[in-house]
């Protein structure tokens, strides 16, 4: 199979539960919920979408055409020198499943990578993920209903996080919608956690400090 890849870059996890952790970012091309395009994002799934996923010509991106050369890219992408320190990966997009499979994690795992996926859940996770993490989106299926961490940005009218503190997750977050409200949506999220201890708050650290 091949990969269409936007960008592959080393950074710090800004959010969830992984916040301030070191890792390498491969986001893929391509969302089942959004086109990407402005002109399309009215009637889009998914409207609230901060990311640019469309085509390859981000940093380290590309076309890949096996799982051996994207995992090689990877690998090279990190910088630590440390064998105390897990090498870690986050692949991300867009809608990540619609590429990763279990020849790209295979390769990966065999370079020494712990894996994490962030997913709209829409599509099913394949084995052998280290961490999956969710961010479910209103108006949508949830397909993927277990995992390591939920993420819902909040607050979305159709999306209420009753709706998913059943499922069968390690950790819950609100992370405040991003735009013009942020900071409204920030208190309230806050008065949603201080009243519902399951959930915790995940901040987008990275805008904060500067960082991809």
């Amino acid at each position: 199979m091949s990969y269409s890849v936007k960008e592959i870059f080393y950074t710090l996890q800004g959010e969830g539960t992984h916040t301030g952790r070191v890792a390498v970012f491969c986001r893929f091309v391509g969302c089942n919920l959004w086109s990407g395009r402005e002109e399309d994002r009215a009637n889009a799934l998914c409207k609230f979408c901060d990311t640019d996923f469309l085509g390859t010509e981000g940093a380290d991106g590309g076309k890949f055409g096996s799982e051996v050369a994207l995992a090689d890219r990877i690998e090279g992408t990190w910088q630590a020198a440390s064998p105390a320190q897990k090498r870690f990966v986050v692949f991300t997009g867009g809608e990540p499943l619609l590429q990763l499979d279990r020849p790209l994690i295979d390769a990966v795992h065999a370079r020494g990578f712990e894996i994490a996926v962030e997913t709209n859940g829409t599509v099913a996770a394949p084995l052998g993920l280290d961490w999956i993490c969710v961010s479910p989106k209103a108006g949508t299926k949830l397909v993927q209903v277990t995992g390591d961490e939920l993420k819902l940005v909040f607050p979305q009218a159709d999306a209420k996080p009753e709706e998913f503190q059943s499922l069968a997750f390690r950790h819950f977050f609100l992370q405040p919608m991003d735009g013009p409200y942020r900071k409204e949506n920030t208190e309230e999220a806050l008065r949603y956690c201080l009243g519902n201890p399951l959930w915790r708050l995940s901040v987008q650290t990275h805008k904060f400090v500067g960082i991809r």
